[in-house]
């Protein structure tokens, strides 16, 4: 007896619902989507949690597309499968936080902090340096949060001056910090 040909499968399962038919498409190429799913997820149980998963994608989306070569689809379908299992895990990941690591002799993180205050003092002293209107345009932007139109109701300046003014400061600050950064 002849082997049905994928496209006589896939006809058989969208206009009668048959299953056997999509199972035996399926386990045609089950191997070839576990190599895929292998190949993404890199670890064997979940390549086979994937596939069989995939059983259940197929069920679903194959009465919905148009269908014309069944092999590369069900490989693009894993291949996105996968994928957005990928995704999926990194927004859940887990950590297993032993006691040595929890109470750990490393004190790197200290040193980011360190490093951050540093840069906070060095910002606040070249802010201090800058030219009067400079300084307060800077501080009522981005330390009291104020828009162009606030600044100039509250201080009286032409709309342009202060744009001009907060340009220039960020300007002048990045200047100061590059330069005391390097000391």
């Amino acid at each position: 007896m002849k082997e049905a040909s994928d496209e006589a499968l896939l006809l058989d399962f969208k206009q009668t619902g048959n299953q056997h038919s999509l199972a035996e498409l399926y386990l045609r190429y089950s191997e070839l989507l576990y190599g895929v799913c292998y190949k993404y997820l890199e670890n064997a149980d979940d390549a086979k949690d994937a596939v069989m998963n995939i059983y259940q994608e197929l069920l679903r989306k194959v009465p919905q597309h148009e269908i014309q070569n069944f092999k590369s689809w069900a490989y693009v379908l894993t291949k996105n499968y996968c994928l957005m299992q990928l995704r999926s895990a990194k927004k859940h990941i887990t950590v297993n936080l032993e006691q040595h690591t929890v109470q750990s002799d490393d004190f790197t993180h200290l040193d980011r902090i360190i490093e951050k205050e540093a840069a906070f003092k060095r910002l606040e002293n070249c802010i201090e340096k800058l030219p009067a209107e400079q300084k307060s345009s800077i501080k009522l932007f981005y330390y009291d949060n104020k828009c162009y139109n606030e600044i100039t109701a509250a201080t009286g300046l032409d709309w342009n001056k202060v744009r001009s003014l907060i340009q220039n400061g960020r300007r002048n600050l990045k200047i100061c910090m590059e330069q005391h950064a390097a000391q």
